[in-house]
């Protein structure tokens, strides 16, 4: 809800996220040496870069859009979507197994989601 008030909330997040990476960077090496692995591919760096680059940037970006139209409990219940949305695109967008737990916890969420925004209150 901070973001509501930014005059550039996505330049904002865009500044967040390269903190983040700094920090990442730090680390990473650190963690490599506790913790050998084996080196990623190629295709495993784009699929990481894009997965937090594109996807999310994307998602802050009609995030930011959207969130002066809505109410701050509004805002608070739209975000508890964001998982469910998360694992739905896992399912379609990378093949990720829909077992019957997934699908009754998003179904569940969703419902509640909905319900929590649809329905009218009784005053």
């Amino acid at each position: 809800l901070l973001g509501r008030g930014a005059s550039a909330p996505i330049a904002d997040t865009a500044g967040n996220f390269a903190r983040a990476s700094m920090i990442a960077l730090l680390v990473t090496p650190i963690m490599i040496l506790l913790e050998p692995q084996p080196a990623p591919t190629q295709g495993a760096i784009f699929a990481a870069l894009a997965s937090g680059v594109i996807a999310s940037g994307i998602g802050y970006a009609i995030w930011y859009a959207v969130l002066p139209s809505l109410g701050r409990a509004q805002a608070g219940i739209l975000q508890l979507s964001v998982p469910a949305l998360a694992a739905i695109g896992g399912v379609i967008f990378l093949a990720e197994p829909l077992t019957l737990r997934l699908a009754l916890s998003t179904l569940i969420i969703l419902l509640g989601v909905g319900a929590a925004t649809l329905i009218p209150r009784k005053s």
